[in-house]
């Protein structure tokens, strides 16, 4: 095996770029494009889904279809993961799958917004639906894969958290690209129309993430990193070993509470910003990208707090501050014409740039620590099955808040008021992640690795 050096880490990093910017697109904008509110209708959006109806009296048509595509997008991640694990193809078990579903996945992020009906139909809801669930088939077929080389090209912890800093660097870039679509589309609107505008910045910001998604399929030679060894079985039976890890499966209670919270909060960014904080749409791009900047300012520092302190600890402690975000995005208020709203802008800024961090790097490695321990306990390699387990989980969960938070939005439109009851719940759940979490017996994986640390 060839050592791993900083050129091929970055270059796998580059593929986290593309589809977390692919990813941006539509879990940041295809609720306010299809659901929009008064202040986005007055800049000129258009409807183009029946509004106010709901299903059973609780789920709005977009919530239903944003929740199926995760829970397809969910069942997906099993299969997929199988189907890497198992694959015997000589360029090795994931390249070849990312290689293929890049171009797809593109297609259908830029289709997701090119509803067929130039107004409000139900024909347009189907379209939406049919491209949310190819949308998600694909993304799971790039990143089920690419998850499983997180661990798979790793040797040693400071090769995993080299990795995992990589990543979470192209990660939250690509999410700043996605948070700064508004800036683009506002200065193309005079001349195109807001949903043109939007659609072509989708265009744009999609050609260059597939070329991001296709550079570590071309610049990286698999199996000159990795001792490939196809493991036999079928989708179920190896998620049921896979969960039947303790310690793996109150990893995963814990991330479903977070990412139930996260959703909720990150699909209701953009309501916060104009309804509850009362600032220009574009303040959500320059809040962003501030609180990018501060958290990436942060990664040194919390990589070298892993040498120091217990993921688990730190982990906990990210959950804790993220309830506070949450607690006062729930408790914000503004003023048009004022800097009111403005304080709790930056307020929510500063306090979450630590726990994006945190966040950002250690998840992943916590999942690479449990899957590299449980093959160690039982002689199995299934690394793609416990990324996809990982995803699987958290995709139920932001399923859930897909249904949220749309149904919370429709609760006093005019007041903003069932946006602050999302933001409460979001404080909630994060608490709830932090209490689970306390569970996981970090000593005992890392005693299976031989580190002597937790």
């Amino acid at each position: 095996m060839k050592k791993l050096t900083r050129k091929v880490i970055w270059m796998f990093a580059i593929g986290q770029l593309g589809w977390s910017t692919l990813s941006a697109i539509v879990t940041n904008w295809v609720i306010s494009f299809y659901q929009p509110d008064t202040e986005m209708l007055e800049a000129g959006q258009r409807i183009f889904l029946p509004q106010g109806r709901v299903i059973l009296g609780l789920v709005t048509i977009l919530g239903g279809i944003y929740a199926l595509g995760r829970l397809f997008d969910a069942v997906t991640d099993p299969w997929i993961a199988n189907l890497s694990d198992r694959s015997s193809n000589p360029r090795g078990r994931r390249l070849p799958f990312m290689r293929r579903a890049a171009i797809p996945l593109t297609l259908a992020t830029v289709l997701v917004y090119w509803s067929p009906v130039d107004g409000e139909s139900p024909v347009n809801g189907v379209w939406v639906l049919v491209m949310m669930l190819l949308f998600y088939l694909f993304m799971t077929v790039y990143c089920t894969p690419y998850n499983a080389l997180i661990a798979e090209l790793s040797g040693t912890q400071e090769e995993l958290t080299a990795i995992s800093t990589a990543i979470s660097f192209t990660f939250i870039f690509g999410s700043a690209l996605g948070y700064a679509c508004p800036f683009i589309w506002g200065a193309l609107t005079p001349s195109l129309g807001r949903v043109m505008a939007i659609r072509v910045t989708f265009i744009v910001l999609a050609a260059f993430a597939l070329l991001c998604l296709l550079v570590p399929t071309f610049t990286i030679n698999e199996r000159d990193y990795v001792d490939i060894h196809p493991v036999q079985g079928n989708a179920f039976s190896s998620l049921t070993k896979t969960f039947a890890n303790k310690d793996f499966r109150v990893f995963v209670a814990s991330d479903i509470m977070y990412w139930v919270a996260v959703t909720m909060f990150q699909s209701g960014l953009t309501f916060f910003i104009t309804s509850l904080m009362k600032l220009p749409e574009t303040m959500n791009t320059i809040l962003y990208i501030g609180m990018t900047f501060l958290s990436v300012l942060l990664y040194v520092p919390v990589g070298k707090m892993t040498h120091r302190f217990a993921k688990k600890s730190m982990i906990t402690y990210a959950f804790c501050q993220f309830a506070v975000v949450y607690l006062v995005t729930a408790l914000s208020r503004g003023e048009a014409g004022t800097s009111k709203g403005m304080v709790f802008g930056v307020l929510v800024m500063i306090l979450a740039a630590l726990p994006m961090a945190i966040l950002g790097i250690l998840p992943q490695t916590v999942v690479a620590d449990i899957a590299k321990s449980d093959e160690v306990s039982t002689g199995e390699n299934h690394d793609g099955m416990f990324f996809a387990a990982r995803t699987f989980a958290m995709k139920l969960g932001q399923s859930l808040a897909a249904i949220l938070f749309t149904s919370f939005a429709t609760i006093g439109a005019s007041s903003g008021f069932g946006y602050r009851i999302a933001a409460m719940c979001s404080f909630a759940l994060c608490l709830l992640a932090a209490l689970l979490m306390t569970r996981y017996d970090e000593k005992k994986v890392m005693g299976l690795l031989g580190v002597k640390k937790g």
